[in-house]
C-alpha cells in the first residue's frame, strides 16, 4: 500500500511538473510570436517588366491584400536596377500627364487590389543594370511601412506603350529629359 501511495504521488508530482513546463513553454512561445507582417497578406499577380536595353523602364502588376487591414507599399528594388522608384501618372501645372514619385507610396485596401498598369501606378527601375530582354525574368523586392518585404519575379516583354514624360525638369521613359518651363513653373 505505501509502495502504491508513493507511487500515486510521483505520478501526480510529475504530472504537475509536466504542467508547469508545459505552460512555461506555451507562455515562452508566445511571447516570442510576432504580429501579422503587411507583407503576409499581399499576393503578387500578373507581374511583368517592359523590356528595355538601357536606361529606365516600368514593372506592373497586381497587388492583392487578402488581410484585413490596408497595406502601404513604401519602396521597391530590384538587381536589375541601381534605382527604383513607386511612380504615378498625374495631371501636371499645364494639364498634360506626367509621370512623377507617388507620395506616400501605394495603398492595397484591405481585402482589395491596387493595380500597377502602364498608363498609372507602376514600379519605375531608374537605371537598368543590363538589358532586359523579352522572355527574360527579373527579380524585384517591394516594402512595406512595417518593413516587411515580400519577393517575386516578373517577366520581361515588349511593349510599345507607356512612353509618359515626367514632370518638367526630369527624365522620360526614352531617356530624354523634359525642359524645366521658363518662368520655373
Amino acid at each position: 500500500m505505501n509502495f502504491s501511495r508513493r507511487t500515486s504521488t510521483l505520478l501526480a508530482a510529475l504530472s504537475v511538473t509536466g504542467l508547469i513546463f508545459t505552460g512555461c513553454s506555451s507562455n515562452d512561445s508566445g511571447s516570442t510570436e510576432t504580429a501579422a507582417r503587411e507583407s503576409d497578406s499581399v499576393v503578387v499577380r500578373e507581374q511583368w517588366v517592359k523590356a528595355a536595353d538601357s536606361g529606365m523602364t516600368a514593372a506592373f502588376a497586381e497587388l492583392q491584400n487578402t488581410g484585413d487591414s490596408e497595406v502601404h507599399v513604401v519602396g521597391a528594388s530590384s538587381p536589375a536596377s541601381n534605382r527604383m522608384e513607386l511612380h504615378e501618372i498625374a495631371t501636371g501645372a499645364d494639364g498634360a500627364m506626367v509621370m512623377r514619385p507617388k507620395e506616400g507610396g501605394f495603398v492595397i485596401p484591405a481585402g482589395g487590389t491596387h493595380v500597377l498598369a502602364a498608363g498609372g501606378d507602376h514600379l519605375m527601375l531608374m537605371d537598368v543594370t543590363a538589358p532586359l530582354t523579352p522572355g527574360a525574368e527579373a527579380e524585384f523586392t517591394l516594402e512595406f511601412e512595417d518593413a516587411s518585404t515580400t519577393t517575386f519575379t516578373a517577366q520581361v516583354r515588349d511593349f510599345s506603350g507607356a512612353q509618359e514624360n515626367y514632370e518638367p525638369g526630369g527624365m522620360n521613359m526614352d531617356g530624354s529629359t523634359t525642359p524645366a518651363p521658363a518662368n520655373g513653373g
